[in-house]
């Protein structure tokens, strides 16, 4: 039995509303791309355009002050929401511009921790997301540093045999997901963050995957940065939040550059603000922060805990379910230690993409693909998966449809 109100949630989405091809009924299974917004994220969003929309931090009239408070407002719900200190939140327009700040950072700031040098090692693991891998490539190009990584297991775990030659005195970052986005995997952050520390690196968490599913706070998890982003949260688009130690904040040079971010001008020079200012260069993205603020609120309404409790009962309840699938193959652990709402497998003898349209038909939405990580795929030996990403507004009949329409596709391309 859920925790949740499914049916009391899902009359919040708009989109549910929706019909879809041939007349059926949204199951939408792709949250882990992007989350559906509800009514009330929306009608934050058009309250600020229509009641406060101004440029924050700009001006002394009536509306700048209110845009400047909204938006401020924002910061500090979020930074609530993940136990942080408001000053310690940034706004981006993503999580990956988040990492690539980070990442910047280590190339133009000229003091310890962010000096690094040729031979200097930067860890990471075969299951991130492209935005957690490349940017660290670069990096490592720019400064001579060398990337290395965790392997994957068979059942989709990080090999942690060789923990103790990987993270070493020449680690200075250790760049890791809270979940992965394709096995749904949850790697133990705690063990890694205390041996990293133990030697001076920086841990930078990607929780892109885990800030809308699980409750989370970055004092207990002990790690140095925190990405995520706005539209897998119920949010807007186009708003990520970096949370890092102030400490370390203090020491950051910017990677953005214009207004806003500046304590003094000349026509020589200039001096930074300090965080967050110095990281939000030109007119904030005002709305889309109060809108983050309201999916924030919504989600804390209901409860994390009690999303997280729900969603790992549909997870398991979707292993037990797919797995009497003949043919179906399951990426990632068949149990849901350690594991979160997503869940990517191939059909025999069907393409992902193939899989993918034919259960669209069926009002079905999955994501198909390498689903931005390749050096996972490769690791598997596939071109891609289906995935099924599951949220709040998931439940059994979703799962149910999901895999009669599998079982369809599998009868319509005759391999069942």
């Amino acid at each position: 039995m859920s925790s949740l109100d499914v049916a009391a949630i899902k009359a919040d989405f708009p989109i549910f509303q929706k019909r879809m091809r041939n007349d059926a009924r949204l199951v939408y299974l792709d949250s882990g791309a992007t989350s559906q917004k509800p009514a009330q994220v929306l009608e934050a969003e058009r309250f600020f355009y229509t009641h406060h929309n101004a440029a924050a931090h700009r001006g002394s009239h009536l509306l700048a002050e209110e845009a400047s408070t909204a938006y401020e407002g924002a910061r500090a719900t979020i930074a609530a929401f993940i136990g942080a200190d408001s000053d310690e939140v940034i706004f981006t327009k993503s999580a990956t511009e988040s990492i690539n700040l980070i990442a910047y950072s280590f190339s133009n700031t000229q003091v310890a921790p962010f000096v690094l040098t040729a031979g200097d090692e930067i860890l990471v693991s075969e299951m991130e997301h492209h935005a957690n891998l490349i940017p660290w490539q670069q990096l490592a190009k720019r400064t001579g540093a060398v990337i290395r990584w965790f392997s994957v297991t068979a059942d989709g775990r990080l090999d942690l045999s060789n923990i103790d030659q990987l993270i070493n005195e020449r680690t200075k970052i250790v760049a890791i997901t809270h979940q992965s986005n394709v096995l749904g995997t949850i790697p133990p952050v705690a063990l890694i963050t205390s041996k990293a520390h133990a030697v001076g690196a920086i841990v930078v968490l990607d929780a892109c995957q885990s800030a809308p599913h699980f409750p989370m706070n970055v004092v207990e998890l002990d790690v140095d940065f925190v990405a995520f982003s706005g539209h897998k949260m119920l949010g807007p688009t186009g708003v990520g939040v970096l949370w890092g130690r102030a400490s370390l904040l203090a020491k950051m040079e910017p990677f953005l550059f214009g207004g806003s971010m500046i304590e003094t001008v000349t026509m020589e020079g200039a001096t930074w603000a300090s965080a967050p200012r110095k990281f939000e260069a030109g007119v904030p993205n005002m709305a889309q922060a109060v809108g983050l603020a309201a999916a924030i609120d919504y989600l804390t309404n209901i409860g994390m805990s009690k999303i997280h409790q729900h969603e790992t009962e549909l997870t398991q309840y979707a292993l037990d379910t797919l797995q009497t699938i003949k043919g179906l193959n399951i990426f990632g652990p068949l149990d849901t230690i350690d594991r979160g709402g997503v869940i990517s497998f191939a059909l025999e003898g069907i393409h992902p993409h193939d899989a993918g349209q034919v259960l669209d038909q069926y009002g079905v939405a999955v994501r198909t693909g390498h689903h931005c990580a390749w050096p996972l795929m490769r690791k598997y030996g596939v071109a891609g998966t289906t995935r099924a990403s599951l949220y709040l507004y998931n439940d059994r009949s979703d799962i149910d449809a999901l895999a009669e329409a599998i079982t369809a596709t599998q009868k319509y391309f005759k391999v069942s």
